[in-house]
């Protein structure tokens, strides 16, 4: 650190109460602290770049452009030493622990936080700065590589299980804590979180383009503008998904086109 008497906290996410729960649980911390927040992916980025914290809280899901994108956009040689933030279920942080990159999976514990701050310090005070980087480098590139997507998803009905090809899915809403998967005008409840499903689909196939809601892009028919930013799809089955103006950015680069 180049002043040690004061770390340097970024908290970025996009929900204001889970930034307040990190900036509550390092004021309970007994350092000196300068905490700085960002609520968006392009800001954090430049906070990062202009104001270099030691340490960054890391939401992985943020709309327009994502946490890993901010590494990337950042570059893992400059990333400072980073707590990976995510509500990812336990098989989907397989990566940060195969790098031995360290997280918080929502929602945690004043426990489980305490103790992986501690490890932060520790890699902090330990100059690992480096080799953390290489280590999310890794992570990246596996990222890129290594990964396989589900081509069905397995929906437990009554007595059953119904397979659905993710090929022939249009659209995935959530529905509370679950979702519901729509294909061919049939609409199936699936117990899964809609961000537990985004990180098993290909996402050149499927685009989140609302908080609450996934797109096949082949389901896509048409497009209009019903506001100054904000559009409204028509899929193949005649419904009907808005693209709020956070996700729009998201929709465009997978057209690599401008709206």
């Amino acid at each position: 650190m180049n002043d040690e008497n004061q770390l340097t906290v970024l908290v970025a996410d996009d929900e204001a109460h889970a930034r307040r729960r990190v900036r509550d649980l390092l004021a309970a911390q007994p350092h000196a602290l300068k905490v700085f927040e960002a609520s968006e992916g392009r800001a954090t980025v430049e906070m990062i770049k202009g104001s270099r914290p030691h340490l960054l809280f890391l939401d992985v899901e943020m709309p327009a452009m994502d946490g890993f994108e901010v590494v990337r956009a950042v570059g893992p040689e400059v990333i400072p030493i980073t707590v990976f933030v995510t509500a990812f279920s336990e098989y989907a942080i397989r990566a940060f622990e195969a790098n031995a990159l360290d997280y918080l999976l929502k929602p945690f514990t004043d426990e489980r936080f305490a103790s992986t701050f501690a490890r932060a310090l520790q890699r902090l005070k330990e100059k690992d700065q480096s080799s953390f980087g290489l280590r999310v480098a890794s992570m990246l590139s596996s990222a890129r590589n290594g990964i396989s997507y589900i081509d069905r998803i397995a929906i437990k009905t009554s007595g059953s299980v119904q397979f659905v090809k993710v090929r022939q899915i249009d659209c995935i809403r959530a529905a509370g804590v679950h979702v519901n998967v729509y294909s061919g005008g049939v609409a199936w409840l699936h117990r899964a979180a809609l961000s537990e499903l985004e990180t098993q689909l290909d996402p050149r196939q499927f685009i989140r383009v609302h908080r609450t809601a996934l797109v096949n892009i082949e389901s896509v028919v048409s497009l209009s503008r019903c506001s100054h930013s904000e559009f409204d799809l028509l899929l193949r089955d005649g419904s009907h998904i808005k693209v709020s103006r956070l996700y729009r950015s998201r929709l465009e680069e997978r057209l690599m086109q401008t709206l």
